[in-house]
């Protein structure tokens, strides 16, 4: 960094967020005759089951979870908390099933919390802009803290999720985890860390191409470098999603292909007049590749309109290309949510949002007026996730939008009213 021509730092904030689904956490239970059964919308009913086991000091063979529609879930339902105080209720009622359902304030104020977080980028560039150097610091609570005493941490699991797994061809890089302990419960979110350090890493990597003065497209492209198989633990220690990376490996000419196809289909380069701009992310997670272009437009009062959303996306083969079209169609828009609004804060330890009324998301107008999806065929690579990697490449690329509509740039989220500020 010392040696390097130009100097390119920045500081990106996500803030807590409650998964907020639109059907609260609800569980009907019944305690009889040394039996429990249940039946809620749980994504993990293993952990369920046990946690009622537990509470009621029964054998595991004497509890019965049904697993029900889950409606929404988004990680919130994979916590059994709702189930297990349903089953404190019905353990006082022998025999009777008992309903217990939240309320939309129960579930905002006592969600497993999506955790803050604060990244820190530095780059070195040389004379014609190119990437010499990299410096990046990460800093949230683990989500470990919720299975064990807070390690203070976030662990290898976490810095797999596109911290310690960017393939970008720099010389020199360096990558740092200090500690931030856990001040409020957290948990699963859909995407979990993948979010932070997709929003803070595509969001500094199209600050580079401004000062370098290059087109991003080009210049991202210059930063993965040519098609190559990075192995995940190249830059120190990493996870997989718990498979083999040698049979998943981070495929670079894969991640330049969507880029290439989601930036063609979205006509990369036109003119998009005054006021308007169009913005790239890219990211790989879950062991899928996903890059989105947005097109927006902001008024002079700072309203964003969202005119189109392409999204390119390969996740190996396509057991149903429909059912992938709708995971991408909706993580455009909770990411859009994520953005522009959604945001949890704390005074003395409570939640001060509790509906969708202080608790915002995103409603029919943020919506972009098109989304088009472009699956990329490739049925000879191993099977990849479809439900998360949609979403963390969203809030960097709606905010690269804005910048090259206003020349605002975007580091702290939600972007509320920065823009009319």
């Amino acid at each position: 960094l010392k040696e390097a021509d130009k100097r390119v730092s920045a500081t990106y904030y996500m803030p807590h967020m409650a998964q907020s689904p639109m059907e609260p956490p609800a569980a009907v239970v019944r305690v009889s005759k040394g039996k429990a059964e249940a039946w809620a919308p749980v994504q993990n009913p293993r952990a369920t089951r046990e946690g009622i086991a537990g509470l009621l000091k029964m054998d595991l063979e004497k509890v019965t979870v049904h697993q029900t529609l889950l409606g929404g879930g988004f990680g919130r339902k994979s916590k059994p908390d709702f189930v297990t105080e349903a089953a404190s209720i019905a353990k006082e009622f022998q025999g009777q099933p008992i309903k217990l359902q939240w309320s939309r304030e129960d579930d905002i104020q006592h969600a497993y919390f999506h955790a803050v977080s604060v990244d820190h980028l530095e780059a070195g560039l040389d004379a014609d802009g190119k990437a010499t150097s990299w410096r990046h610091r990460t800093l949230s609570p683990s989500i470990a803290s919720l299975f064990a005493p807070d390690p203070k941490h976030k662990g290898e699991f976490e810095l797999g999720m596109g911290f310690n797994t960017m393939p970008f061809s720099i010389p020199a890089i360096r990558l740092e985890n200090p500690p931030a302990p856990a001040h409020v419960r957290i948990g699963w979110f859909r995407s979990v860390y993948n979010l932070p350090h997709a929003w803070a890493i595509q969001s500094f990597a199209h600050e580079m191409a401004v000062a370098a003065g290059k087109d991003h497209r080009d210049y991202v492209l210059d930063l993965l470098g040519p098609g190559r198989e990075v192995h995940n633990l190249t830059f120190g220690d990493g996870w997989n999603y718990g498979e083999d990376p040698d049979l998943y490996p981070i495929d670079v000419a894969r991640m330049r292909r969507v880029i290439e196809r989601a930036t063609k289909e979205a006509g990369w380069g036109r003119k998009t007049g005054q006021g308007r701009g169009m913005g790239l992310a890219f990211h790989h997670s879950f062991l899928s590749y996903t890059a989105i272009v947005f097109d927006v437009e902001v008024s002079k009062k700072g309203e964003v309109t969202i005119h189109r959303a392409d999204i390119a996306f390969d996740c190996g083969p396509q057991a149903n290309p429909e059912r992938i079209r709708s995971q991408l169609e909706g993580a455009c828009v909770m990411g859009i949510g994520i953005a522009l609004k959604s945001e949890v804060s704390f005074k003395n330890g409570v939640a001060q949002q509790d509906n969708f009324d202080s608790y915002l998301i995103p409603r029919m107008p943020d919506a972009p007026n098109v989304v088009r999806v472009h699956l990329i065929d490739n049925p000879d690579d191993a099977m990849g996730g479809v439900g998360e990697p949609g979403l963390p490449p969203v809030a960097p690329a709606l905010c690269n939008a804005i910048y090259a509509a206003t020349g605002k740039r975007i580091r702290r989220l939600p972007v509320g009213d920065q823009l009319s500020s």
